[in-house]
Protein backbone atom coordinates (compact mmCIF):
# COMPACT_ATOMS: atom_id res chain seq x y z
CA UNK A 1 0.00 0.00 0.00
CA UNK A 2 0.93 3.48 -1.06
CA UNK A 3 1.46 5.76 1.81
CA UNK A 4 0.18 8.82 1.52
CA UNK A 5 1.77 12.14 2.86
CA UNK A 6 0.22 13.70 5.78
CA UNK A 7 -2.12 16.19 5.12
CA UNK A 8 -0.96 19.57 4.64
CA UNK A 9 2.79 18.47 3.97
CA UNK A 10 4.19 19.11 0.20
CA UNK A 11 4.50 15.05 -1.37
CA UNK A 12 8.36 14.40 -1.95
CA UNK A 13 9.18 14.24 -5.99
CA UNK A 14 10.24 10.79 -6.72
CA UNK A 15 13.01 10.29 -10.09
CA UNK A 16 11.59 8.54 -13.29
CA UNK A 17 12.97 4.88 -13.27
CA UNK A 18 16.01 4.63 -15.64
CA UNK A 19 16.98 1.65 -15.08
CA UNK A 20 18.46 -0.51 -12.06
CA UNK A 21 16.85 -0.88 -8.87
CA UNK A 22 17.65 2.85 -7.99
CA UNK A 23 15.02 3.93 -10.04
CA UNK A 24 11.59 5.49 -8.81
CA UNK A 25 13.26 5.26 -5.53
CA UNK A 26 11.37 7.76 -3.38
CA UNK A 27 12.85 10.82 -2.28
CA UNK A 28 13.71 10.71 1.50
CA UNK A 29 11.81 13.12 3.34
CA UNK A 30 14.64 15.09 4.67
CA UNK A 31 15.84 15.86 1.26
CA UNK A 32 12.68 17.52 0.03
CA UNK A 33 13.42 20.90 0.89
CA UNK A 34 16.71 20.74 -1.61
CA UNK A 35 14.39 19.49 -4.26
CA UNK A 36 11.77 21.90 -4.26
CA UNK A 37 14.66 24.43 -4.37
CA UNK A 38 15.65 22.81 -7.60
CA UNK A 39 12.34 22.62 -8.88
CA UNK A 40 12.09 26.63 -7.84
CA UNK A 41 15.03 27.12 -9.47
CA UNK A 42 14.30 25.43 -12.86
CA UNK A 43 10.92 26.95 -13.17
CA UNK A 44 12.04 30.54 -11.75
CA UNK A 45 9.33 30.50 -9.23
CA UNK A 46 9.42 30.44 -4.94
CA UNK A 47 9.36 26.99 -3.48
CA UNK A 48 6.08 28.57 -1.91
CA UNK A 49 4.59 28.29 -5.80
CA UNK A 50 6.19 25.01 -6.31
CA UNK A 51 4.62 23.64 -3.02
CA UNK A 52 1.36 24.58 -3.87
CA UNK A 53 1.69 23.61 -7.59
CA UNK A 54 2.51 19.97 -6.28
CA UNK A 55 -0.46 20.06 -3.41
CA UNK A 56 -2.97 21.22 -6.11
CA UNK A 57 -3.53 24.43 -4.46
CA UNK A 58 -5.92 27.70 -6.77
CA UNK A 59 -4.37 30.87 -6.60
CA UNK A 60 -1.27 29.80 -9.54
CA UNK A 61 -1.48 31.28 -13.07
CA UNK A 62 -1.95 28.62 -15.61
CA UNK A 63 1.67 29.75 -17.16
CA UNK A 64 3.26 29.48 -13.91
CA UNK A 65 1.88 25.93 -13.07
CA UNK A 66 2.91 24.75 -16.78
CA UNK A 67 6.43 25.93 -15.52
CA UNK A 68 6.27 23.86 -12.54
CA UNK A 69 5.38 20.75 -14.61
CA UNK A 70 8.07 21.55 -16.95
CA UNK A 71 10.59 22.11 -14.55
CA UNK A 72 9.57 18.13 -12.97
CA UNK A 73 9.84 17.04 -15.92
CA UNK A 74 13.07 18.46 -16.92
CA UNK A 75 14.88 17.07 -14.22
CA UNK A 76 13.33 13.91 -14.03
CA UNK A 77 10.95 13.62 -11.33
CA UNK A 78 7.59 11.86 -12.08
CA UNK A 79 4.11 14.57 -11.16
CA UNK A 80 1.68 13.51 -9.01
CA UNK A 81 -0.95 11.32 -10.31
CA UNK A 82 -3.43 13.78 -9.98
CA UNK A 83 -1.53 16.77 -11.93
CA UNK A 84 -1.04 14.35 -15.12
CA UNK A 85 -2.61 15.72 -17.93
CA UNK A 86 -5.87 13.24 -19.18
CA UNK A 87 -5.18 12.50 -23.39
CA UNK A 88 -7.46 14.47 -25.31
CA UNK A 89 -7.93 11.71 -27.73
CA UNK A 90 -5.57 9.95 -30.13
CA UNK A 91 -3.77 11.46 -33.36
CA UNK A 92 -2.39 9.71 -35.75
CA UNK A 93 0.66 10.00 -37.73
CA UNK A 94 1.72 8.16 -40.80
CA UNK A 95 5.32 8.28 -41.98
CA UNK A 96 7.04 6.22 -44.62
CA UNK A 97 10.39 3.97 -43.63
CA UNK A 98 12.52 5.30 -40.65
CA UNK A 99 15.63 3.91 -41.76
CA UNK A 100 16.10 7.56 -42.70
CA UNK A 101 16.86 9.55 -39.70
CA UNK A 102 15.15 12.74 -40.78
CA UNK A 103 11.52 10.74 -39.76
CA UNK A 104 12.19 9.72 -36.60
CA UNK A 105 13.55 13.52 -36.28
CA UNK A 106 10.13 14.81 -37.26
CA UNK A 107 7.72 12.54 -35.70
CA UNK A 108 9.41 12.97 -32.03
CA UNK A 109 9.17 16.72 -32.66
CA UNK A 110 5.07 16.38 -33.84
CA UNK A 111 5.11 13.79 -30.98
CA UNK A 112 5.93 15.65 -28.27
CA UNK A 113 4.04 19.04 -29.74
CA UNK A 114 0.63 16.53 -29.56
CA UNK A 115 1.87 15.34 -25.69
CA UNK A 116 2.48 18.99 -24.63
CA UNK A 117 -1.24 19.69 -26.03
CA UNK A 118 -2.60 16.54 -23.95
CA UNK A 119 -3.41 14.40 -27.50
CA UNK A 120 -1.97 10.83 -27.64
CA UNK A 121 0.17 10.47 -30.90
CA UNK A 122 -0.51 7.09 -32.57
CA UNK A 123 2.74 6.09 -34.98
CA UNK A 124 2.35 4.26 -38.27
CA UNK A 125 4.62 3.33 -40.36
CA UNK A 126 4.60 2.35 -44.05
CA UNK A 127 7.21 -0.36 -44.78
CA UNK A 128 8.35 -2.45 -48.13
CA UNK A 129 6.08 -5.08 -48.10
CA UNK A 130 3.58 -3.97 -44.75
CA UNK A 131 0.55 -2.15 -44.94
CA UNK A 132 0.06 0.98 -47.30
CA UNK A 133 -0.87 4.60 -46.49
CA UNK A 134 -4.70 3.75 -47.26
CA UNK A 135 -4.41 0.44 -45.02
CA UNK A 136 -3.20 2.60 -41.63
CA UNK A 137 -5.29 5.27 -42.47
CA UNK A 138 -8.28 2.71 -41.70
CA UNK A 139 -6.70 1.49 -39.06
CA UNK A 140 -6.56 5.15 -37.57
CA UNK A 141 -9.87 5.65 -38.36
CA UNK A 142 -11.38 2.81 -37.24
CA UNK A 143 -9.60 3.65 -33.46
CA UNK A 144 -11.25 7.12 -33.75
CA UNK A 145 -8.50 9.08 -34.04
CA UNK A 146 -8.81 12.80 -33.96
CA UNK A 147 -7.09 14.06 -37.10
CA UNK A 148 -3.92 12.58 -38.93
CA UNK A 149 -0.77 13.86 -39.77
CA UNK A 150 0.71 12.37 -43.01
CA UNK A 151 4.79 12.88 -43.39
CA UNK A 152 5.99 12.47 -47.19
CA UNK A 153 2.96 10.26 -48.06
CA UNK A 154 1.09 10.11 -51.29
CA UNK A 155 -0.18 13.30 -51.41
CA UNK A 156 3.61 14.33 -52.38
CA UNK A 157 3.21 11.57 -55.32
CA UNK A 158 1.62 13.54 -58.37
CA UNK A 159 0.70 10.02 -60.39
CA UNK A 160 -1.29 8.88 -56.72
CA UNK A 161 -4.99 9.18 -56.56
CA UNK A 162 -5.96 12.53 -54.57
CA UNK A 163 -9.66 11.00 -54.29
CA UNK A 164 -8.44 9.46 -51.32
CA UNK A 165 -7.92 12.56 -48.80
CA UNK A 166 -11.48 13.84 -50.29
CA UNK A 167 -12.97 10.70 -49.13
CA UNK A 168 -11.20 11.25 -46.00
CA UNK A 169 -12.51 14.92 -45.37
CA UNK A 170 -15.84 13.46 -46.11
CA UNK A 171 -15.91 10.76 -42.91
CA UNK A 172 -15.24 13.83 -41.02
CA UNK A 173 -11.55 13.31 -39.99
CA UNK A 174 -9.23 16.33 -39.89
CA UNK A 175 -5.82 16.24 -41.09
CA UNK A 176 -2.80 18.24 -42.16
CA UNK A 177 0.27 16.98 -45.04
CA UNK A 178 3.62 17.59 -44.36
CA UNK A 179 6.15 17.30 -47.12
CA UNK A 180 4.72 17.82 -50.49
CA UNK A 181 1.61 19.67 -52.42
CA UNK A 182 -1.33 18.68 -54.48
CA UNK A 183 -3.49 21.39 -55.42
CA UNK A 184 -6.60 18.81 -55.66
CA UNK A 185 -6.42 18.75 -52.18
CA UNK A 186 -8.24 20.97 -49.59
CA UNK A 187 -5.67 20.50 -46.82
CA UNK A 188 -3.26 22.22 -45.47
CA UNK A 189 0.16 21.19 -46.43
CA UNK A 190 3.31 22.33 -44.75
CA UNK A 191 6.62 22.06 -46.82
CA UNK A 192 10.35 23.11 -46.37
CA UNK A 193 11.48 25.82 -49.38
CA UNK A 194 12.96 22.98 -51.95
CA UNK A 195 13.93 25.77 -54.51
CA UNK A 196 15.60 27.54 -51.65
CA UNK A 197 17.46 24.88 -50.70
CA UNK A 198 19.04 24.49 -54.29
CA UNK A 199 19.84 27.93 -54.86
CA UNK A 200 21.80 27.84 -51.21
CA UNK A 201 23.74 24.67 -52.43
CA UNK A 202 24.98 25.98 -55.38
CA UNK A 203 25.41 29.53 -54.14
CA UNK A 204 28.09 27.83 -51.87
CA UNK A 205 29.53 25.76 -54.32
CA UNK A 206 29.85 28.47 -56.86
CA UNK A 207 31.49 30.44 -54.85
CA UNK A 208 34.05 27.89 -54.00
CA UNK A 209 34.79 27.54 -57.55
CA UNK A 210 32.49 24.55 -59.10
CA UNK A 211 31.28 25.06 -62.04
CA UNK A 212 30.88 21.22 -62.71
CA UNK A 213 27.88 20.48 -60.33
CA UNK A 214 25.55 17.58 -60.13
CA UNK A 215 22.25 16.85 -58.41
CA UNK A 216 21.16 13.28 -56.83
CA UNK A 217 17.69 12.82 -55.86
CA UNK A 218 14.60 10.81 -56.02
CA UNK A 219 12.18 9.77 -59.06
CA UNK A 220 10.65 12.65 -60.25
CA UNK A 221 7.16 11.83 -59.98
CA UNK A 222 7.34 13.25 -56.44
CA UNK A 223 7.11 16.90 -55.81
CA UNK A 224 9.57 18.05 -53.66
CA UNK A 225 11.89 16.17 -56.22
CA UNK A 226 10.40 18.48 -58.83
CA UNK A 227 10.69 21.68 -56.45
CA UNK A 228 14.07 20.43 -56.05
CA UNK A 229 15.06 20.32 -60.20
CA UNK A 230 13.81 23.72 -60.84
CA UNK A 231 15.58 25.52 -58.01
CA UNK A 232 19.04 24.17 -58.96
CA UNK A 233 18.32 24.74 -63.10
CA UNK A 234 17.84 28.53 -61.83
CA UNK A 235 20.29 28.52 -59.64
CA UNK A 236 22.71 27.29 -62.59
CA UNK A 237 21.00 29.85 -65.28
CA UNK A 238 21.53 32.49 -63.11
CA UNK A 239 25.06 31.83 -61.50
CA UNK A 240 26.72 30.25 -64.36
CA UNK A 241 24.38 31.08 -67.57
CA UNK A 242 23.95 27.26 -68.28
CA UNK A 243 21.51 26.46 -70.50
CA UNK A 244 17.86 25.06 -68.60
CA UNK A 245 18.26 21.31 -71.11
CA UNK A 246 21.91 20.75 -70.55
CA UNK A 247 21.72 21.19 -66.77
CA UNK A 248 18.51 18.73 -66.57
CA UNK A 249 19.99 16.16 -69.35
CA UNK A 250 23.58 16.10 -67.94
CA UNK A 251 23.17 17.35 -64.23
CA UNK A 252 20.60 15.41 -62.85
CA UNK A 253 20.30 12.37 -61.86
CA UNK A 254 17.67 10.46 -60.38
CA UNK A 255 17.36 7.07 -58.02
CA UNK A 256 16.43 6.04 -54.77
CA UNK A 257 16.56 7.90 -51.48
CA UNK A 258 18.77 5.40 -49.68
CA UNK A 259 22.46 5.16 -49.49
CA UNK A 260 23.24 2.69 -52.59
CA UNK A 261 21.29 5.20 -54.61
CA UNK A 262 23.11 8.06 -53.66
CA UNK A 263 26.03 6.29 -54.36
CA UNK A 264 24.96 5.01 -57.92
CA UNK A 265 23.69 8.62 -58.74
CA UNK A 266 27.59 10.03 -57.54
CA UNK A 267 28.88 7.84 -59.83
CA UNK A 268 26.98 8.34 -62.63
CA UNK A 269 27.63 12.31 -62.02
CA UNK A 270 31.24 12.02 -61.48
CA UNK A 271 31.46 9.97 -64.86
CA UNK A 272 30.25 13.55 -66.16
CA UNK A 273 33.33 14.85 -64.68
CA UNK A 274 31.14 17.18 -61.78
CA UNK A 275 33.42 18.09 -59.13
CA UNK A 276 30.46 18.81 -56.41
CA UNK A 277 27.73 16.57 -55.53
CA UNK A 278 24.28 18.00 -53.95
CA UNK A 279 21.99 15.44 -52.65
CA UNK A 280 18.09 15.55 -51.98
CA UNK A 281 18.88 13.74 -48.72
CA UNK A 282 21.88 13.03 -45.86
CA UNK A 283 21.79 9.40 -46.43
CA UNK A 284 22.13 10.08 -50.55
CA UNK A 285 24.75 12.31 -49.50
CA UNK A 286 26.98 9.60 -47.86
CA UNK A 287 26.50 7.15 -50.72
CA UNK A 288 28.23 10.07 -52.29
CA UNK A 289 31.35 9.96 -50.51
CA UNK A 290 31.33 6.68 -50.42
CA UNK A 291 31.13 6.39 -54.57
CA UNK A 292 34.05 8.93 -54.37
CA UNK A 293 35.86 6.85 -52.15
CA UNK A 294 35.91 4.25 -53.77
CA UNK A 295 37.38 5.59 -56.70
CA UNK A 296 40.30 7.23 -54.85
CA UNK A 297 38.84 10.53 -54.57
CA UNK A 298 38.95 12.54 -51.33
CA UNK A 299 36.53 14.46 -49.95
CA UNK A 300 36.21 17.21 -50.22
CA UNK A 301 39.85 17.93 -52.01
CA UNK A 302 38.65 15.92 -54.86
CA UNK A 303 35.08 16.05 -54.73
CA UNK A 304 32.75 18.23 -52.64
CA UNK A 305 29.25 16.47 -51.64
CA UNK A 306 26.42 18.71 -50.10
CA UNK A 307 23.50 16.86 -48.04
CA UNK A 308 19.77 18.12 -46.92
CA UNK A 309 18.14 17.33 -44.30
CA UNK A 310 20.77 17.83 -41.80
CA UNK A 311 19.79 14.97 -40.13
CA UNK A 312 20.59 13.92 -36.32
CA UNK A 313 24.19 12.29 -35.63
CA UNK A 314 25.40 13.87 -39.48
CA UNK A 315 27.40 16.47 -38.13
CA UNK A 316 29.80 13.79 -37.06
CA UNK A 317 30.15 11.87 -40.14
CA UNK A 318 33.73 11.52 -41.76
CA UNK A 319 33.79 14.08 -42.92
CA UNK A 320 31.37 16.31 -41.57
CA UNK A 321 28.98 16.87 -43.99
CA UNK A 322 27.70 20.26 -45.17
CA UNK A 323 23.89 20.13 -45.67
CA UNK A 324 20.92 22.24 -45.98
CA UNK A 325 18.80 21.87 -42.75
CA UNK A 326 15.42 20.96 -43.07
CA UNK A 327 13.49 23.66 -41.00
CA UNK A 328 12.00 20.09 -38.70
CA UNK A 329 11.02 21.79 -35.53
CA UNK A 330 9.53 24.70 -36.89
CA UNK A 331 7.41 22.72 -39.81
CA UNK A 332 6.41 19.98 -36.73
CA UNK A 333 5.06 22.21 -34.45
CA UNK A 334 2.90 23.67 -37.42
CA UNK A 335 1.62 20.68 -38.27
CA UNK A 336 0.43 20.36 -34.84
CA UNK A 337 -0.70 23.63 -34.57
CA UNK A 338 -2.75 23.64 -37.87
CA UNK A 339 -4.24 20.36 -37.16
CA UNK A 340 -5.51 21.38 -33.91
CA UNK A 341 -7.11 24.24 -35.32
CA UNK A 342 -8.92 21.85 -37.63
CA UNK A 343 -9.89 19.47 -34.91
CA UNK A 344 -11.19 22.44 -32.82
CA UNK A 345 -13.49 23.90 -35.52
CA UNK A 346 -11.30 26.95 -36.49
CA UNK A 347 -9.54 25.51 -39.64
CA UNK A 348 -6.51 27.35 -40.71
CA UNK A 349 -6.25 28.27 -44.78
CA UNK A 350 -6.33 24.99 -47.11
CA UNK A 351 -2.84 26.34 -48.41
CA UNK A 352 1.02 25.77 -48.30
CA UNK A 353 2.82 27.02 -45.23
CA UNK A 354 6.56 26.99 -46.53
CA UNK A 355 9.40 26.90 -44.15
CA UNK A 356 12.80 28.37 -45.07
CA UNK A 357 16.24 25.95 -45.40
CA UNK A 358 19.55 27.00 -44.07
CA UNK A 359 22.96 25.98 -45.39
CA UNK A 360 25.02 24.53 -42.60
CA UNK A 361 28.38 24.41 -43.51
CA UNK A 362 31.04 21.82 -42.60
CA UNK A 363 33.90 19.57 -43.56
CA UNK A 364 32.44 18.06 -46.81
CA UNK A 365 32.88 20.86 -49.30
CA UNK A 366 36.29 22.92 -50.10
CA UNK A 367 37.76 25.01 -53.11
CA UNK A 368 36.87 23.32 -56.87
CA UNK A 369 40.13 20.77 -57.82
CA UNK A 370 41.33 23.60 -59.98
CA UNK A 371 40.80 26.25 -58.58
CA UNK A 372 43.10 26.32 -55.41
CA UNK A 373 45.41 28.37 -56.22
CA UNK A 374 43.11 31.50 -57.41
CA UNK A 375 44.37 34.40 -55.14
Amino acid sequence: MTQQPAKGRTPAPTRRRTGGQAGNRPVQSGAVTTRLADIAAQAGVSEATVSRVLNGKPGVAATTRQSVLAALDVLGYERPVRLRQRSEGLVGLITPELENPIFPALAQVIGQALTRQGYTPVLATQTPGGSTEDELTEMLVDRGVAGIIYVSGLHADTTADMQRYEQLRAQGVPFVLVDGFSPKVQAPFISPDDRAAMNLAVTHLVSLGHTRIGLALGPKRFVPVQRKIEGFVHALREQLGLPADTVESELVQHSLYTLEGGQAAAVALMDKDCTAVVCASDMMALGAIRAARQRGLDVPRDVSVVGFDDSPLIAFTDPPLTTVRKPVPAMGQAAVRTLLEEIGGTPAPHSEFVFMPELVVRGSTASAPGDRNRP
